[in-house]
């Protein structure tokens, strides 16, 4: 019997889930966004939301505690530098999942799970990069405008080399014939 047994298993022991949902929340807390299969990232949601209520607290225990669930610690310094901070004024739901496709291969119904900053924080960092660059765009469009003027010449180059076959062909002609 299966009594009180909550969670679901994706056909692994307990080591091998536990291995994959630190994978998948690794990866999510270092990217801020990852595409996984909707019962992954419903399994990993409560558990990344913890930890990133844990990050929020700041201290050295909530540090050890979130450690002991992510060995990586440059994804643990981001936790607590960047992600944390972000979501101070809010009591949890710092997560969304947005179901996307079904894989090509099996079919599986996939989703997104992104943090719900995500979308807003990537249009600050591209307006951000808009605004600094704004000088090299220009003289990358001048650069671009100078191109097409290259490929005109080497299209001019082959067609001297057409005339050229014709008067070779005709040379081999005549001195087949002498």
């Amino acid at each position: 019997m299966n009594h009180n047994v909550a969670g679901r298993k994706f056909g692994r022991t307990a080591n091998q889930r536990k291995a994959l949902f630190r994978g998948l929340i690794c990866s999510l807390f270092e990217r801020e966004r990852i595409e996984t299969t909707v019962a992954r990232a419903k399994a990993i949601k409560a558990t990344a939301e913890k930890l990133v209520t844990f990050g929020k607290r700041g201290d050295l225990h909530a540090k050890r505690v979130v450690m002991s669930y992510i060995p990586n610690r440059a994804v643990v310094a981001k936790l607590f530098a960047e992600i944390a901070p972000r979501f101070a004024e809010r009591n949890g739901g710092y997560l969304r999942i947005v179901q996307t496709r079904q894989r090509v291969n099996d079919r599986a119904p996939m989703a997104i799970i992104e943090f719900i900053d995500y979308a807003a924080l990537k249009a600050g960092k591209s307006a951000s990069a808009e605004a600094a660059s704004e000088t090299p765009a220009a003289e990358k469009k001048e650069a671009k405008a100078k191109k097409p003027s290259a490929p005109k010449k080497e299209k001019a180059a082959p067609a001297e080399t057409t005339e050229k076959k014709p008067r070779a062909a005709a040379k081999k002609k005549a001195d087949a014939g002498e």
